[in-house]
């Protein structure tokens, strides 16, 4: 197992970054271009393992895309509604998008297809999407645990019609169905009921969807969100610039709020779609100053002498966001509690039980509960080796760490790979 000898940063951050492409975008406009009528350009694509086993998904399923590795850019010629293949085996990695959005569309086609992923996707629900698939016609089976991949995909295509999701795990489930909808047969209404993570991810699928020229009806209330995709709608090709990853930006952002400073993501601001953009409201709670334009974001550190202030926070909209938070926790002035992230316990790995093991090597005192934790800073710190357990989060999160705490090292750094390769590179350049 590789090794990454974090370095402490010896003065105040003063930097600019621009930032590569967000893999939830990314994924998303892949979906739409592959189901478009016409080519489209996507340009400032993320080249990841999540990326990239899209992209291998599409191909798999007849879907001709040419990738610009040095741009980065994909040319996506749309299949017009028609998937060319009718029998396919799918693998997903450990990639939910692919999983969740590729049964989908898998659906919309008719044959037979299979999908399946490494041994932590198999511990990956699924079962309320297939509930909801099966609502509008599909057939699907799991041939080792139910509701588990892998999954079985007997397609016919979509019918429409009205379907239910009950407290879904995954706000990617109702992504899938959204994605998938305008090709039914008839109109579909999809409600979603009780806690229902990440919205501000279902938010980014529907504007997705009006850039491709689909219209969703959509409604949020407290505890139900609705929506209506008339049917049969067709996507539109279009030539798309992709924004910079916002989850992978936090850990840029909260640099200096760390280590002093200032710094500044370029290509990302108010205008985004992506929720996490503003992780800069709570760093902004804990004492940095913001400022936010348009396509820019900069944080500038608490003043000299001061600390970050611990808060607590209800998280459920930016799950993606709290192992950032977790990690600033342990500089602040007294306990941060991360509130309503139950589905963090399904993710790469369980993060909220992986937070609590690495933190506290490090000497803070952590209170886990089922959907969330506590950490109360030490006041000092000991150098220990972070186990990643095969998560990205748990490796970009812990480099904040190393900024401040000699001697850490970050077991398997290539799992940033999954979303961000080369990372640490581009975090040591930025932050040395």
């Amino acid at each position: 197992m590789t090794e990454h000898h974090c370095t402490l940063a010896t003065r105040p951050i003063t930097a600019t970054v621009r930032l590569p492409g967000s893999k939830s975008l990314t994924n998303r406009a892949l979906v739409a271009a592959a189901m478009a009528d016409g080519d489209s350009i996507l340009s400032g694509i993320l080249l990841a393992d999540d990326t990239r086993l899209m992209i291998d998904a599409l191909r798999a399923l007849g879907v001709a895309i040419t990738v610009d590795e040095s741009t980065p850019a994909a040319e996506v010629t749309g299949c017009r509604g028609q998937l060319g293949i009718s029998a396919a085996n799918i693998a997903c990695g450990n990639a939910g998008t692919v999983m969740r959005f590729g049964t989908a569309l898998c659906a919309t086609s008719h044959g037979l297809f299979r999908l399946d992923g490494v041994p932590r996707m198999r511990e990956r629900p699924i079962g309320a999407l297939a509930d909801a698939l099966r609502q509008l016609g599909t057939g699907l089976e799991f041939p080792e645990h139910e509701g588990y991949p892998p999954v079985i995909v007997h397609a016919g295509g979509l019918r429409g019609g009205q379907v239910l999701l009950t407290d879904p795990p995954s706000s990617q489930m109702v992504s899938a169905l959204l994605l998938a909808a305008p090709y039914a047969m008839k109109d579909v209404l999809i409600e979603a009921r009780g806690d229902v993570p990440s919205i501000p991810y279902l938010k980014m699928t529907t504007a997705l969807m009006d850039r491709f020229g689909v219209a969703v009806v959509e409604q949020y209330q407290p505890g139900s969100v609705k929506f209506i995709v008339a049917a049969p709608q067709r996507y539109q090709a279009q030539s798309m610039a992709i924004e910079p990853d916002a989850s992978n930006a936090t850990y840029f952002l909260t640099a200096p709020a760390i280590a002093g400073g200032s710094l500044t993501v370029a290509g990302l601001g108010t205008d985004s779609v992506q929720g996490d953009a503003r992780f800069v409201d709570v760093l902004e709670r804990m004492g940095c100053s913001i400022e936010r334009r348009p396509n820019s974001l900069r944080v500038d550190g608490p003043p000299a002498g001061a600390k970050l202030r611990g808060i607590d926070i209800d998280l459920n909209d930016m799950p993606d966001t709290a192992q950032t938070l977790a990690v600033a926790a342990l500089f602040a002035d007294g306990p941060t509690t991360i509130r309503n992230v139950a589905n963090l316990r399904l993710k790469e790995t369980d993060r909220i039980a992986a937070l609590a093991a690495e933190l506290s090597k490090l000497g803070a005192s952590v209170k886990t509960f089922d959907d969330g934790l506590t950490i109360h800073p030490a006041e000092s710190y000991r150098p220990a080796a972070i186990d990643t357990y095969g998560d990205h989060r748990m490796a970009m999160s812990f480099a904040l760490a190393g900024l401040r705490i000699p001697g850490l090292v970050i077991n398997d750094p290539e799992c940033c790979a999954k979303t961000f390769p080369g990372f640490f590179e581009r975090f040591e350049a930025v932050v040395a």
